[in-house]
């Protein structure tokens, strides 16, 4: 990271004590900004405008991490809260920014936005090639229209605002409520609940069939910083590690890890979600030299390392 791009610039994180948030304002600390702002939904509800606007003011960068976010339970429970939180926040804090006069606005978007059939890899340009996914649609609309704001915004008034694709993340601190969690946290924490109460067998949803990317934390806070040190295009940017697994294979290999020996059922009844993700992450190393580092299983561990020590 580029030290000298941070040394007086006062910096908003939305979402700033959430999974990703904690993560980023750690390394944020570590390159001495001028300021470093956090809200949190608690203290600041973003889907007001006079919030917005209280919050943007004196700041020159604004990362807005800022979501109401779930598995595909948790989408198919609420997709009005998550279709209305998720655009209203972002509709308000961005016209507030600029208002403010904001030097930038990092948007991180989700690869819910992507179309349900996308060629594999996805690449940025197919973006609007397709509806996205029945399930998580409302959501990942809701986060697309960030980047439409950002580009007309960028078109009408010079603004800087950038939006980075991301997959979903993984690591410690995640949440690992089974009623809300994304896969990873709530297969970890299904085996380990079954491996320590001598469950049988573990029930998954869906067939299993489906792939998926992920990102591991530390990972997706480097990219992040580096855009935003270096990247000022309003073209779409996608941030993964560029490779899928199944979610058979992968729940096989989380059972593995937790030492889980109990047998494992897929509930074909619950829907699996969009059949394939993988990004094309070519553009973000072009672009600002960003490429994932840490290998999966060994992301695994040190989840599973984490949770089990949280748990204790």
């Amino acid at each position: 990271m580029n030290k000298k791009f941070w040394q007086n610039k006062r910096v908003l994180v939305t979402g700033g004590t959430g999974f990703l948030g904690t993560h980023l304002v750690d390394e944020l600390k570590k390159l001495h900004p001028k300021k470093i702002v956090v809200t949190r939904s608690q203290t600041h509800d973003l889907r007001q405008q006079t919030v917005c606007a209280k919050v943007v003011k004196n700041i020159d960068i604004v990362i807005h991490l800022a979501a109401n976010v779930g598995g595909i339970g948790y989408n198919q429970e609420f997709p009005g809260t998550l279709f209305y939180d998720n655009l209203v926040m972002g509709v308000h804090l961005m016209e507030e920014a600029r208002k403010a006069g904001v030097k930038k606005f990092v948007s991180l978007g989700t690869i819910c936005s992507y179309p349900k059939i996308t060629p594999v890899p996805f690449k940025e340009e197919n973006l609007w090639k397709g509806y996205p996914e029945e399930t998580n649609a409302p959501y990942g609309l809701a986060k697309k229209m960030l980047l439409t704001q950002g580009q007309a915004y960028h078109q009408q008034y010079g603004f800087n605002a950038i939006y980075l694709l991301q997959v979903n993340l993984y690591g410690p601190r995640d949440n690992f409520d089974p009623r809300s969690s994304h896969v990873i946290p709530a297969l970890i924490h299904k085996f380990i609940t079954a491996r320590n109460t001598n469950q049988k067998e573990v029930e998954i949803w869906g067939t299993g069939k489906p792939t998926r990317e992920f990102l591991y934390v530390a990972d997706a806070v480097r990219g992040i910083l580096l855009a935003t040190e270096k990247y000022n295009k309003p073209d779409p940017v996608n941030l993964g590690a560029s490779f899928e697994i199944s979610i058979k294979n992968l729940a096989s290999l989380i059972a593995k890890l937790t030492d889980y020996q109990g047998k494992i059922v897929f509930n074909t009844d619950k829907p699996d979600g969009q059949p394939r993700r993988k990004l094309d992450v070519s553009k973000a190393k072009k672009e600002f030299g960003f490429e994932a580092k840490v290998k999966f299983e060994e992301g695994l561990k040190k989840t599973i390392g984490w949770y089990e020590e949280e748990k204790r």
